[in-house]
C-alpha cells in the first residue's frame, strides 16, 4: 500500500495565542503527515473580536480520514493534547474561543471548543461531511452527535 499524498494546511492563528504554543500544534499535525503554513494575525482595533482561536483550512475529508486511520497512534492524542492545551485569554463570564477546522474547497467548518469530550472527536471521525452544505458543525452533547443547525433549517 503506498502512502497517501501529504495534506497541505493554513494554520491561521489568532495574535492572542503564545508563539510557544504553536509549536506542539504544528507537531502533532506534522505526525499525522500535515503539511503547515503558519500565519498569524496582525492586532485587531475592531470593536468585534475574533469567532475562534486558531482557524486550519485543509482538505477535511481527508484529514479526517488521515485521523481515523492513525486514532491509536500517538499523532492523535498529540493534536488533542494541543487543541486542549492553548491559554485561551478571555473574560471568566465569556466561553472561550474555539479551534476551526475549514475546508478551503467547500468552505465548510468544523468548531473543535476547547472543551469538547473524547466522544465528541471520537464520532467526527465517522461524520459523513458530504451532508452538510452550509456548516458550522457542532458537537450537540446532548444528542452525541455532530450536527449544523442552518443544514437542519434548510431541510425543514
Amino acid at each position: 500500500m503506498t502512502e497517501p499524498e501529504s495534506l497541505r494546511a493554513d494554520l491561521i492563528i489568532s495574535n492572542q495565542v503564545a508563539r510557544e504554543e504553536e509549536q506542539p500544534l504544528t507537531a502533532a499535525l506534522s505526525a499525522l503527515g500535515v503539511t503547515t503554513s503558519v500565519r498569524v494575525l496582525p492586532p485587531r482595533r475592531a470593536a468585534e473580536s475574533l469567532t475562534w482561536l486558531i482557524l486550519i483550512a485543509l482538505p477535511l475529508q481527508g484529514f479526517l480520514q488521515t485521523l481515523g486511520d492513525k486514532a491509536a497512534e500517538d499523532g492523535y492524542r498529540l493534536l488533542q493534547k494541543a487543541f486542549r492545551s492553548l491559554r485561551r485569554p478571555t473574560a471568566a463570564a465569556v466561553p472561550p474561543p474555539p479551534v476551526v477546522l475549514q475546508d478551503p474547497a467547500t468552505g465548510l467548518r468544523i468548531v473543535l471548543d476547547h472543551d469538547l469530550p473524547d466522544e465528541g472527536y471520537q464520532r467526527l471521525l465517522a461524520v459523513d461531511l458530504t451532508q452538510y452544505h452550509l456548516g458550522p458543525l457542532h458537537y450537540d452533547r446532548a444528542q452525541g452527535r455532530w450536527r449544523s443547525v442552518p443544514d437542519e433549517a434548510q431541510l425543514r
